[in-house]
């Protein structure tokens, strides 16, 4: 099974790398096909509300996002991994979920004319860490990702959250964390 992971997080090697790696390994070992793309280095604008993909489920703009958008229908999983900034998911991360507003608009389309198939094998995850240990810190991360696993058309299946990981490459000294991520992307693969 295709697996696509959306690394949202622009620090490379970071906490957030570390984890989603620990967690692709779980997948992988489950027969996951991984790619992985580091949206940081996307050149995509954000959404511009402008309603053209209303009338053809399709986005107007033509960047590094057009060919994401294959992909994302290819895959039976997706992952976004993401650190926590101000209680949700950074720019970059949130601009790509924004631009999925062209997957909402097909499926209303197909929904209008009869032609929308839910295909419940197909699931997004979310992979996350967060410096604090606020007990609603990724209330606003989870929410954003619900919302768009329902745009993409896939059922949310999930997350891995991890808490109170602040410098870099802290999480590598998680040992616990990362071996519980990696059963977490098996179960993922379910």
């Amino acid at each position: 099974m295709k697996v696509l992971a959306l690394l949202g997080s622009p620090r490379k090697g970071g906490n957030t790398e570390i984890l989603l790696q620990a967690v692709l390994a779980g997948m992988a070992a489950a027969g996951g096909e991984i790619e992985t793309v580091r949206l940081c280095e996307m050149d995509f604008q954000p959404c511009l509300n402008c309603g053209g993909c209303e009338k053809t489920g399709t986005c107007v703009l033509a960047d590094d996002m057009t060919p994401l958008y294959d992909r994302l229908d290819a895959a039976g999983r997706i992952v976004l991994a993401a650190p926590i900034y101000f209680y949700n998911i950074p720019a970059h991360a949130k601009a790509f979920i924004d631009r999925t507003q062209s997957f909402w608009s097909r499926k209303r389309l197909l929904q209008k004319a009869g032609r929308w198939h839910e295909d419940p094998n197909r699931k997004g995850f979310l992979v996350s860490v967060a410096a604090t240990h606020g007990r609603r810190v990724f209330d606003g991360a989870v929410l954003t990702m619900k919302y768009a696993c329902d745009a993409l058309g896939v059922v949310y299946g999930g997350d891995y959250l991890v808490r109170g990981i602040d410098r870099r490459g802290e999480m590598l000294k998680a040992t616990a964390a990362l071996a519980e991520a990696r059963a977490a992307g098996e179960r993922f693969m379910r």
